[in-house]
């Protein structure tokens, strides 16, 4: 019998997540009672793939078998499990002992000879021969010449390939996993509002002005360029500065209010341009190093064209009229949401299809879906799956600031990365027993944590109350606890003016256009860009694998280790993870973990200011001033 097979989500009932290159690795339990030799196998389908390949797994003790693969491209691939007794081995094995033990063994050939006769005819000429000498040997009883040719590796292997398995075993499931391409495993995001990127704030930038502060951003060494919703925005119920209503005459509205008589999903806002001018950004963009991300927001304004053409999409009150968001107590006058159950849906969800197709075709293959978690499952685990057919390198990132268990069911059913509760762990024990259940099985294998430290609708309290040294230590927490992670313009300029007693940005970006100074001095673009090339060149910080925790003797630091999967990569971190006062600390190393013995001297190289400090053993002393610096990221030279 077949179990314990891994990787699986749910026994098979979701993919699991892989990247290209990476080593996938899988395992099974093999159980039958009795002293034959067993053999197992794994069969592997992958895109594009009608043929299935056979692969060997390897015994690594106590029942379990091993093997791996490593997929080329992105798509989902499938993998069946089965054993067999390996009837030669067996009968090899046990002649072996009966003649050691000086017994007779020349009544029990016929079943090694019954496997040979069976295997012959199905080889090329040269092997067929082989074995059909090994067989006359037998027959001839030159037994232990036989025997000892029998157990030779390359005639075991051929004959194991080939021999009947009359007791195969074979998993009643295919087992599902999903490989994307390495950036949507590893990657730096910048979010920014197209229409701030202009000389001022009377005017939105268009997309030919934003172009000229593309390589500053470029220049912080970030891999994506997310951009809010770029169509046309609504002007019935439209917000104006501060989410006030009504909207001033000069107020550009809420992006996410989607929709004008200039069109809707499939338009580019007129004040940004056209959407050649969008495919001259992207194309831009692309030739500096990053990769442009969309928004996703499946909810329109009053003033969508679906709202004349598609009525019967959206929710409806008693009285007939359609009926705006809510999220009591607050009433979203700008926003009409899409009604996925409605007795229409099938025409909703195609049209929504579209919508990923549409922009896929302009070379757009990266997409952050706002609020996925108010849509059912069942409607991403449909569209997903049928645009990454079509489209196998596109990427989505769950923006899910939800329930836990919601938010995993959203990776389960297809969303490539996600949205994570960092920005609401702040204290050591927090992060750390939050990453544990991030990295531990089973999240681990269905969920990609994407790690911003803030977005226009959350700026984290600890950063208003405490400005630049938690500016710091977010960026560094954010930048090498997960290989996804990103800001959003504004971050470096330490803008940290809230609502009192919110989360709230104080006259939030999404209402009104901003101008911001990048030559402005104090800004933390140097600190962003060092980070950004730190993970560049230190693959321990690329894999979310190999992460560690590691003992501090002062309860208000966080030391934790990142290594490779090759082992040769290995980075040590401690953190003031709430940098109100200096703080010193002796911290306990992870010798084994970094591969060095307990007496060892060796060298420890602070990344983020070349400095370097000679340590030796297991204990070790810190100190953390936040007015000097919040946080070590040290890489071990031996």
């Amino acid at each position: 019998m077949l179990e314990a097979v891994a990787p699986a989500v749910e026994d098979g009932c979701y993919p699991v997540r892989r990247l290209v290159g990476e080593t996938v690795e899988i395992s099974v339990d093999v159980l039958r009672p009795g002293a034959e030799v067993l053999d197992a196998s794994f069969t592997l389908s992958g895109p594009g793939q009608t043929d299935r390949t056979e692969r060997s797994l390897r015994p690594v003790g106590n029942d379990r078998w091993e093997g791996t693969f490593i997929p080329a491209v992105p798509g989902l691939y499938h993998f069946t499990l089965s054993a067999w007794t390996d009837r030669y081995q067996t009968w090899v094995t046990d002649l072996s002992k009966w003649m050691q033990a000086g017994e007779d063994i020349s009544q029990d050939l016929d079943p090694g000879l019954e496997i040979l006769r069976a295997v012959a005819p199905r080889l090329p000429e040269a092997e067929r021969r082989e074995v059909e000498s090994l067989q006359a040997a037998f027959e001839g009883r030159d037994l232990a010449s036989a025997l000892s040719r029998a157990g030779t590796e390359p005639l075991r292997e051929l004959i194991r390939r080939n021999q009947p398995r009359p007791d195969r075993v074979v998993s009643p499931k295919e087992y599902p996993v999903r490989v994307e391409r390495g950036r949507a495993g590893f990657a730096a995001w910048y979010e920014v509002f197209p229409r701030s990127l202009g000389p001022g704030t009377e005017h939105s930038a268009t997309f030919r002005q934003a172009e000229e502060r593309l390589p500053e951003i470029a220049a912080l060494g970030f891999d994506v360029l997310y951009l809010p919703p770029i169509h046309p925005i609504g002007i019935t119920g439209r917000r104006g500065r501060n989410n006030q209503a009504p909207a001033g005459p000069g107020d550009p509205g809420s992006p996410w209010a989607i929709g004008s008589g200039e069109g809707g999903h499939l338009s580019v806002h007129p004040e940004l341009g056209t959407l050649a001018d969008f495919d001259h950004f992207r194309a831009r963009a692309e030739e500096l190093g990053l990769e442009v991300a969309l928004d996703l927001a499946f909810q329109c304004s009053p003033d969508h064209p679906w709202v004349r053409e598609h009525p019967e999409w959206f929710y409806h009150r008693p009285d007939g009229s359609i009926r705006y968001a809510e999220n009591p107590p607050k009433r979203y006058r700008d926003i009409y949401p899409l009604d996925f159950g409605n007795p229409h849906w099938r025409e909703l969800w195609t049209e929504l299809e579209g919508v990923v197709g549409f922009w896929a075709e302009r070379g757009v293959r990266i997409f952050r879906v706002d609020n996925p978690h108010t849509k059912p499952f069942p409607f991403w685990e449909e569209m997903i799956r049928g645009a990454q057919e079509r489209y196998p390198d596109l990427v989505f990132l769950a923006e899910a600031f939800t329930r836990p268990k919601i938010m995993y069911q959203l990776a389960k059913r297809g969303f490539s990365e996600s949205y994570t509760y960092f920005t609401w762990r702040n204290e050591p024990n927090e992060l750390r027993e939050y990453f544990l259940e991030l990295y531990g099985p089973p999240v681990r294998d269905f969920f990609r944590p994407m790690l911003f430290v803030n977005t226009p609708d959350i700026l984290p309290p600890l950063l208003q109350r405490l400005g630049r040294p938690a500016f710091q230590v977010r960026a560094i927490l954010a930048a090498t606890l997960s290989p996804l992670w990103g800001v959003y313009s504004g971050y470096e300029f330490l803008e940290r003016e809230g609502v009192p007693g919110s989360e709230e940005y104080q006259d939030s970006e999404k209402y009104r256009i901003v101008h911001r100074d990048p030559s402005a001095p104090g800004t933390l673009r140097p600190l962003l860009t060092r980070l950004n090339r730190i993970r560049r060149e230190n693959r321990a910080l690329q894999a979310g694998a190999g992460l560690g925790f590691f003992p501090v003797d002062h309860p208000r630091l966080l030391g934790y280790h990142r290594s490779s999967p090759d082992g040769k990569s290995h980075l040590l971190v401690v953190a003031n993870v709430v940098p109100e006062a200096t703080l010193e600390s002796m911290v306990e190393v992870p010798l084994e973990a970094l591969g060095l013995p307990v007496d060892a001297a060796y060298r420890v190289r602070d990344l983020l200011t070349d400095e370097v400090y000679l340590w030796r053993g297991r204990r070790n002393y810190v100190k953390l001033d936040p007015a000097v610096r919040v946080a070590h990221v040290l890489r071990v030279e031996p």
